[in-house]
Formats: structure tokens, C-alpha cells, sequence
């Protein structure tokens, strides 16, 4: 498939302005306040800001982090350029890569923090709390791991065929031939030439034996 910038735009943009306007959705609703269920105790809405990486990694390190937001929405953007043709499963993968790490990237650049708010929890674990941004990262490395052994060549099983030692079949021999496979192409030709080589030294065609030319 070829890739589609369009794509990768409206599919990242999308990701971008949901983030935004459900971080700020939780921003006013959510904050100073208890909890929220949504599923039982299984999904709660709650009010979190995270100084570290996705689901609360490194927080409070003092660490630049918005670099990594930044080095993965370039990243995503040189192996989209690179690739004239990616599948769409690839292509999808990308833009909910490039959709996260914008997301994040605004809020660590503007206020140094992640606005968090989605919680799961099983009995008496809980997940580290997250967001829309993270949701999209995730689903999005996990997509592109699925579609990572994928050829995007034209003609590349032949390719994979050949780097894997295989051989081609041989071409099937078409209906009416005089002969089938390689050995009985040979085999005709043969006895075409022994053929061609006794009628140069027999009589011409139309002229019986005893006729003498003229």
C-alpha cells in the first residue's frame, strides 16, 4: 500500500485534540475531587499529574523528559518518509505513535507535567494511571510489532523464497508441447534433429527413389 500522509495527519491530529480536550475535561471535573467509577472499582476517573514518562515511569527524576516525546514523534516521521509503501496496519501504527507522543509532548513543554486521569485496578492492585496519549502509544507499538514481519516489497515472497535457499519451480510445460519438463525438451530436440538429419540425405519430397534429378 502507499503511504498516505493524509493519513498519518488526520489520524494523528485526531489523536492529539481527543487527548487534549480529555485532559482538560479531567482538569476541570476531575481535580481535588474523589474518584469517578465508570466500571465498578475496575475503571475509575481521578485527577493525576505525572512529571515522568507514560503510566507515572521515572517521574520525579528532574530529567528533561518531553526529549522522549520529541525523539519518538521524529522517529515516526523519518520511518513513515522512508518507506514508499507500508502496509496499512504499519501505517496505522505510526500515526497513533506520532498522535501519543505529540499529546504528551504539549503538556510536558507547557507546564513540565502529564495530565493523567484513566485508572484501573483489580482487587487491591492498581494500575499506574493514565492517559489518552498513552492508550494511543501502546495500541500503537503493539500494532506495529503485529505488522513488523510483514514484506513490503512488490514480488517479495519471491525475494524471502530466495534469501530463505529455496529454488523456483520449473515453468509447467504448456498444453500441446512436444515434450514436458526440461529432459523431454531435450529429448524432442534430439530426435528433431536426427529427424532433419536423415531427410537432407534421402530423397525431396515428391521424387521416389529410383527417380534420378533434374
Amino acid at each position: 500500500m502507499k503511504r498516505s500522509y493524509p493519513l498519518l495527519l488526520v489520524v494523528a491530529g485526531a489523536i492529539v485534540a481527543l487527548d487534549q480536550w480529555s485532559k482538560r475535561q479531567a482538569t476541570e471535573h476531575l481535580a481535588f475531587r474523589e474518584p469517578v467509577r465508570v466500571v465498578g472499582d475496575l475503571v475509575r476517573l481521578t485527577y493525576a499529574r505525572n512529571s515522568g514518562i507514560a503510566f507515572s515511569l521515572f517521574a520525579g527524576r528532574g530529567f528533561p523528559l518531553w526529549i522522549f516525546s520529541l525523539a519518538a514523534a521524529v522517529a515516526v516521521v523519518v520511518l513513515f518518509a522512508r518507506g514508499s509503501r507500508l502496509s496499512a496496519g504499519r501505517q496505522w501504527s505510526l500515526a497513533l505513535v506520532l498522535g501519543g507522543a505529540i499529546g504528551n509532548l504539549i503538556d510536558r513543554v507547557s507546564s513540565g507535567q502529564v495530565v493523567d486521569f484513566i485508572l484501573l485496578s483489580w482487587g487491591p492492585h492498581e494500575f499506574p494511571v493514565f492517559n489518552v496519549a498513552d492508550v494511543a502509544v501502546t495500541c500503537g507499538v503493539s500494532l506495529f510489532a503485529l505488522t513488523w514481519t510483514r514484506d513490503e516489497t512488490p514480488g517479495g515472497q519471491a525475494a524471502s523464497d530466495a534469501a530463505a535457499g529455496g529454488t523456483p519451480a520449473a515453468p509447467a510445460p504448456q498444453d500441446g508441447a512436444p515434450g514436458e519438463g526440461v529432459a523431454n525438451g531435450q529429448e524432442g530436440g534430439a530426435d528433431r534433429a536426427a529427424a532433419g538429419s536423415g531427410a537432407a540425405g534421402g530423397p525431396l519430397a515428391g521424387q521416389g527413389t529410383d527417380r534420378p534429378f533434374a
